[in-house]
């Protein structure tokens, strides 16, 4: 596919101003519900060959997530749509101020493998929904979803308004050579560092939704039965490979024994006494991130799991002791079925380690101290999180999700993806012909006094 051609054509029609009422956006955003419904069971199969999801977890992750957004999005977006009014300031007397949102034009949203269909779709619904043209850049890594995603772009949309582009890294370089008017990455911090350079060179704004290690604290007082289950849950959803899955957990040293025993009961409640033959068991989606993941047990005390299966790229939900900042499963983000649990006794510590890192993703508390919640969400920067449970802060299309730092910059879901694929355009409209003379020369003594008052 020649991209800027692709890209040619996209704008011409994006000049055309057909994107820009409600009633096409409306009609686009049906028709993409459409279509990825008349494909539900091909996107099932698809998940399934690419990371062995079942069809309970591609529906709670992935396809559930893409209606409730669509719904969400379609049900508010008339009132998004309207100008914005604003009080005039006095200087601006008499006049009418307002803000209205224009697209920005034509996006590229470039999507990972570990959710590669709801990544790549609640993007792409934004920008429907801010008026836009755009190409959509599936991961070459999970192929059978991006072959569906390509299916069911092209079954809704001319290529000339929305396309999808499968293949790996040429197609991704040639299309980052293109003059985008957005670009919605979401991937590792060191592919997010190279689009961003891209992106420079048009002076193209874009979206960065990253990663990170983020941490997971559990003090003394927190109902440890309840923090281990949310814990595991949340850890080993997607076997691991989810952007804000607790990386690793810190736990009052007092507790710390207790709490092990509790996250190795709900590991066999959930997965079984052998994760690798649960069949509702996510894999590692290949042999490289395989291997990687398990070359980061070295120097650890494995207290469970810590073996796979190299013929289904399964990985049993492993826990890790006698972890330190210097252990190599703590010198990157883990993605993967592996949890370090460390301890410790004074939170001001805790506190000083996470402060001194990379702002993380995201960051989970289990604690019954209120106080000690609040100062933790004010004190510690981070991209979002949970107090008492995990993950579940971006199952929802009310609240933005994004990162800090370098775990990202900006944030989508519901109305924060309409603002992200959008420009806030200020106006203040006057039709009277009254004016205030003291803003024109020439400037006098009692004008300056006048506009001292007026400021």
């Amino acid at each position: 596919m020649d991209m800027e051609e692709l890209v040619r054509k996209q704008r011409e029609f994006y000049r055309t101003g057909r994107t820009l009422s409600f009633d096409f956006r409306m009609r686009m955003l049906n028709r993409l519900e459409y279509a990825v419904r008349l494909h539900e069971e091909s996107i099932y199969e698809a998940l399934r060959k690419d990371l062995a999801k079942s069809t309970f977890e591609g529906y709670m992750t992935e396809i559930g997530m893409v209606y409730s957004e669509l719904s969400y999005v379609k049900r508010h977006l008339k009132s998004w749509m309207r100008p914005h009014p604003h009080m005039p300031a006095p200087g601006q007397l008499p006049a009418r101020c307002f803000s209205v949102r224009e697209p920005h034009g034509v996006a590229l949203v470039m999507a990972p493998w570990n959710y590669p269909f709801m990544l790549s779709m609640e993007p792409l619904i934004g920008a429907i929904a801010g008026g836009n043209c755009c190409v959509v850049k599936p991961s070459a890594y999970a192929p059978a979803v991006s072959a569906v995603i390509r299916l069911v772009v092209e079954e809704a949309f001319p290529e000339y308004y929305v396309a999808a582009v499968e293949g790996g890294r040429a197609e991704n370089t040639a299309l980052l050579e293109q003059k985008f008017d957005y670009i919605f990455f979401t991937g590792s911090v060191s592919v997010g560092k190279l689009v961003m350079e891209k992106a420079a060179e048009h002076l193209t704004p874009v979206t960065l939704e990253l990663g990170g290690k983020s941490p997971c604290i559990v003090d003394k007082s927190a109902n440890l039965n309840i923090a281990a289950k949310r814990i595991v849950f949340g850890k080993f959803l997607n076997s691991g490979q989810t952007c804000v899955a607790p990386d690793y957990v810190y736990v009052e040293a007092c507790v710390k024994e207790r709490f092990i025993s509790y996250l190795q009961k709900w590991i066999r409640r959930m997965y079984g006494e052998d994760a690798l033959k649960n069949e509702k068991y996510p894999r590692m989606i290949n042999q490289k991130h395989y291997d990687r993941v398990l070359g980061l047990l070295q120097g650890a005390h494995i207290v469970c799991g810590g073996h796979g299966d190299r013929k289904t790229l399964k990985i049993a939900p492993t826990v890790l002791t006698d972890v330190t900042w210097k252990s190599p499963v703590m010198q990157e983000e883990i993605f993967g079925p592996v949890l370090p649990v460390l301890s410790f006794t004074d939170i001001r510590q805790v506190k000083r380690e996470i402060i001194s890192r990379p702002k993380p993703l995201a960051l989970y508390l289990f604690t019954s101290d209120r106080a000690l919640a609040g100062d933790i969400i004010r004190s510690v920067p981070y991209g979002g999180g949970c107090i008492n449970d995990t993950i579940i802060h971006l199952a929802t299309s009310s609240m933005g999700f994004g990162g800090a730092g370098e775990s990202g910059m900006g944030s989508y879901h519901g109305k924060k993806s309409f603002e992200t694929f959008t420009h806030e355009k200020s106006i203040v409209a006057r039709f009277c012909p009254l004016d205030a003379p003291v803003r024109y020369q020439p400037y006098t003594p009692i004008k300056e006094w006048i506009l001292k008052k007026i400021l």
